[in-house]
């Protein structure tokens, strides 16, 4: 969630902080500061609101030195303030500190440091880091950051910088990512790569525990021992501009019409129209792992757990396993029914979805068996998972999920007809079918996308619309859930999703002229049914929004506007409807005049729970 860079070198750190933080805003923020060392004081600048307050506080002010650590802060403990706002340090400002995560011990650490005598500014938990650091400062600041992770419960990302340690900025995490950015006389921390990304492409991806020493000139990586951990030079070959527009007044809009080339990344080298055989480079699990599991539960939150519904139907009608869909923040809390058998899929964009994280440590201690969906390399779940399969969606700036969902559904297909064929469930003439289907997807997607200025001329003509409601059967109802998120998320336009079945029994007391209801049609074994439930809902004076099959024309007698998607096997529609669903919310929140990249209240990355 919050962001985290740090530098040290021979240029001004400041200038090159705050760069950094730009390249975070993705992440969510309330506040953003910096500190900076220079002739054996700290200037500290941070200020509530966006970036820009800062870089013009800083411009108008400016902190001068070669070393320093800067913050964007989404509020977990005190109201978003100045005083609340990182970097946070100690009483005489000689041990200053940014942190991601949540510091759970900290009212007990608070109390016992309030006896020794020591003054707290902020309401947050951060502060009594820097203090217990100062009250444990007894030889050097990397001592006293290792007594100080001793005392700490919780999860938290840690830069750290001391008057009476010049020279030297010490990095330690536990549950919460950073990396260490190596340069020429010059080294870097960051809690995502992007941070760092136009000053170095090689970088080592600090381990729960670790703790990283960067002078000007050198990094040092130490275990929980104490011990030199022996990291591997991790080079990043993508490129920064990829973090950029490229000329799309939104990241959202960008990613949106970057999702056919996502697919076919995410498909290369795996499944293709001459090799029968599904190729899944990080998944080692074979056909005599397999006869051992008997569930599967995945495990997700918001938009990823929305992919692990449609998974849940793929897998356990294409393997035909028992398949439990759950959000990772209940998961964990509700005592499930785990062993040795059972197969966790956990689903995260970032790889460091905190609750996400948690699940699949509670299966790995039960022995069981963990499969990661994520877009990160070298994030946490992807190096704890027994398989990976990476999403190759590139990065994702917005924070509305676009091209990371439609990447996790195609990952979802091909793990579903991977455990068929390993199972013998299917037989090949089925998967030859959805192959072939899956391989048109991106095809599919670029036909929704000629249709983007009808989208954009029904946005325009009701965003002043509060209610909207979504109504499917099937696939159609787990994307009718993702659709009515994305509603929520940038638009602000209260709506929900239902199953279509459920009208009757209390949800059709909603409806009333000229309500917006959204009719996903394109699962053909239900059209008739959902035909029905439109009648339902125009008796009573809704306006329909129709989406269905090219096939499918019967739906023009009911709806009263209809888009098409491509024909396509019913299991891939998914697909194409919800890029649909995308530009909808997009083009309702442009027209409203939201902030279509950084939503209220939300963040790119849940790293706390």
């Amino acid at each position: 969630m919050c962001g985290i860079v740090g530098y040290i070198g021979e240029k001004e750190a400041a200038p090159i902080l705050v760069e950094g933080l730009k390249k975070l805003e993705y992440r969510g923020y309330d506040s953003a500061g910096v500190a900076v060392f220079k002739d054996g004081e700290i200037s500290i600048r941070k200020r509530k609101g966006r970036l820009a307050i800062l870089d013009e506080e800083v411009t108008k002010n400016p902190a001068k030195g070669n070393i320093g650590i800067g913050h964007t802060r989404w509020a977990t403990h005190g109201a978003p303030s100045d005083i609340n706002s990182h970097p946070h340090c100690n009483n005489d400002c000689s041990v200053t500190i940014v942190h991601n995560g949540i510091i759970e011990n900290y009212m007990d650490l608070k109390e016992d440091l309030v006896a020794k005598g020591y003054r707290f500014l902020s309401e947050t938990d951060t502060e009594v880091i820097a203090h217990l650091i100062d009250d444990l400062y007894k030889t050097d600041l990397l001592t006293a950051v290792q007594e100080a992770a001793k005392l700490l419960k919780g999860s938290y990302a840690l830069g750290v910088m001391s008057t009476k340690d010049p020279g030297k900025i010490i990095a330690v995490r536990k549950d919460s990512p950073l990396v260490v950015g190596l340069g020429e006389r010059e080294n870097f921390i960051a809690s995502d790569i992007p941070a760092i990304l136009s000053h170095t492409r090689r970088v080592y991806l600090l381990d729960d525990n670790e703790i990283a020493i960067l002078t000007a000139d050198d990094v040092k990586v130490l275990d929980k021992y104490g011990e030199e951990a022996g990291k591997q030079v991790f080079k990043v070959d993508w490129d920064a501009a990829d973090a950029e527009k490229g000329g799309y007044d939104y990241f959202m809009h960008k990613e949106i019409h970057e999702q056919p080339k996502a697919l076919r990344d995410t498909m290369t080298s795996r499944i293709s129209a001459e090799n029968e055989d599904i190729v899944l480079d990080k998944i080692k699990l074979g056909k005599d792992e397999l006869k051992n599991i008997n569930k599967v539960y995945i495990v997700a939150c918001g938009t990823a757990y929305h992919a692990g519904l449609i998974g849940k139907y793929v897998i356990e009608k294409y393997a035909r396993i028992p398949v439990e869909a759950d959000i990772a923040s209940e998961f964990r809390y509700r005592n499930p029914i785990v062993d040795e058998n059972t197969l966790l899929i956990v689903v995260s964009q970032s790889g460091e979805t905190a609750d996400t994280l948690a699940a699949m440590r509670l299966v790995r201690e039960s022995k069981g068996r963990v499969m990661a969906i994520t877009n990160v390399i070298g994030s946490t779940i992807s190096r704890e998972a027994d398989d990976v399969m990476y999403t190759w969606a590139g990065p994702e700036i917005a924070v509305a999920s676009t091209k990371a969902y439609t990447t996790q559904l195609t990952c979802m297909y091909m793990i579903g007809l991977h455990l068929g064929l390993l199972k013998e469930t299917i037989t090949k003439d089925f998967y030859n079918r959805i192959r072939t289907a899956l391989l048109r997807s991106p095809e599919d997607i670029e036909f929704v996308l000629k249709q983007e200025e009808k989208i954009r001329e029904f946005a325009y003509n009701n965003f002043k619309v509060e209610d909207m409601f979504f109504l499917g059967r099937g696939l159609d109802n787990y994307v009718a859930m993702e659709g009515s998120l994305k509603m929520k998320e940038i638009s602000y336009i209260h709506s929900e999703a239902y199953p279509a079945g459920e009208l009757k029994h209390g949800t059709i007391a909603l409806v009333e002229e000229g309500t917006i209801i959204i009719a996903l049609c394109t699962q053909e074994e239900v059209f008739e049914k959902m035909m029905s439930n439109i009648k339902e809902v125009k008796a009573r004076g809704a306006y329909i929004l129709a989406f269905a099959q090219e096939k499918n024309k019967a739906i023009e007698k009911e709806a009263d506007q209809v888009f098409y998607i491509k024909d396509t096997e019913d299991d891939l529609a998914s697909i194409g409807t919800v890029v649909y669903l995308q530009l909808l919310a997009y083009y309702l929140s442009v027209a409203r005049g939201c902030d279509v990249d950084k939503p209220r209240n939300l963040a790119k990355s849940v790293t706390v729970e």
